[in-house]
């Protein structure tokens, strides 16, 4: 089998649409040990996912050694996002309403990334004349000796992060994020897991110095200490992931953000400067970037289907999203919104009316 250089493999994956790519050893690296006490602490919120365990009943994600023990090596790849829209920080309309620049493109990341991983990983199948190597067994007893590959996108048993990390792509910032000193945090990941033994790189130095810009920004302090979250407080949790009622505790502090939030990515120095894509699938659909709250609040099951088809909005589900916009509303102060909120007060659905009678009675104590 011909050597795999490191310069080989990083030509491999630009010819595959990768921005940056770099190679990691599989170990317990000392950042995954934090993450079943962040588990046990309950700090994931409603993400049971993450809880997922392996034959011995150990967090799959907290050691990757022990679920895929045939892996010797793991590529990471990442790719630039960032558009020339302006920042969440920097758009003023109370009446509109934010979502997370990762999902304004036209391509779910998703199937972007995976498709590019795709490539790469048949490129460097041919590279080492392995094009018909199967999968490796899913037995944890039974170690693959061909060349084996898995692809993942935010679906594999590890923390992305921290393999991105020891991969040289860039350091893991006080907000969580991966950051890398040319691109900024603007990044979407992509892993493959092989049983080739590859010349590893160095990780990246950590170049976040005394900056808490992030921390002091964050509007629920949802990043109770550098480079821990707790995703129960996070804005992007609460319009993504959380069910039902938000509590009425946080709902203020959420602004205008209607899905995802960017504000620890916008006040971050190293995004200054960062680039934005040209990729057609990255570039934004306009009627995504600061959509009107009302047109949310109400927007119709097949509206909604046919605005978010392909985007990863469709995860905070209609009334997630409808819910949302109710409580941005109610954060806009405009009487304006009185009117549907009305009509919001009555909705079927109960999580829905519940933060409209809430937003109205927010609204009127404006008035008083």
């Amino acid at each position: 089998m011909p050597a795999l250089s490191t310069v080989g493999i990083q030509q491999l994956a630009r010819e595959a649409g990768f921005d940056l790519c770099g190679v990691a050893p599989v170990r317990n690296f000392g950042e995954l040990s934090v993450f079943p006490a962040w588990i046990a602490a309950g700090r994931h919120g409603e993400m049971k996912y993450m809880e997922a365990r392996d034959e011995a009943g150990e967090l799959k994600r907290a050691a990757l050694a022990r679920v895929a023990p045939w892996a010797r090596s793991v590529l990471v790849c990442a790719i630039n996002y960032n558009t020339a829209q302006p920042y969440s920080t920097q758009a003023t309309d109370p009446s509109r309403g934010w979502i997370s620049r990762y999902a304004w493109s036209r391509e779910d990341y998703h199937d972007a990334v995976m498709r590019r991983l795709l490539i790469f990983e048949s490129k460097l199948k041919e590279l080492i004349g392995a094009t018909g190597a199967r999968q490796p067994a899913t037995s944890n007893q039974q170690l693959a000796t061909d060349n084996c590959f898995r692809a993942y996108v935010d679906t594999g048993p590890l923390i992305e992060r921290v393999f991105a990390k020891h991969a040289g792509i860039g350091w893991i910032g006080k907000n969580t994020c991966l950051i890398n000193q040319k691109l900024g945090s603007w990044l979407f990941l992509g892993v493959i897991l092989t049983s080739l033994e590859l010349a590893t790189d160095l990780p990246a130095p950590d170049r976040c110095g005394t900056c808490t810009r992030c921390i002091a920004a964050c509007p629920t302090q949802a990043i109770v200490a550098p480079g821990e979250i707790d995703a129960r407080l996070c804005i992007s949790y609460l319009t993504i992931e959380k069910r039902g009622s938000i509590p009425e505790g946080l709902r203020a502090a959420m602004g205008r953000h209607v899905f995802g939030c960017d504000i620890c990515q916008d006040v971050c120095p190293w995004n200054r400067k960062a680039p934005a894509s040209q990729l057609p699938e990255f570039q934004p659909r306009e009627q995504l970037v600061n959509p009107a709250l009302d047109w949310l609040a109400e927007i119709t099951p097949e509206d909604f289907r046919e605005t978010f088809r392909g985007s990863p909005v469709r995860r905070a589900k209609l009334n997630g999203l409808r819910r949302n916009a109710i409580v941005a509303m109610a954060n806009s102060k405009n009487e304006k919104f009185a009117v549907a909120l009305e009509r919001l007060a009555t909705d079927p659905d109960a999580t829905v009316s519940e933060h409209a009678r809430w937003a109205l009675e927010k609204l009127r104590q404006k008035d008083s």
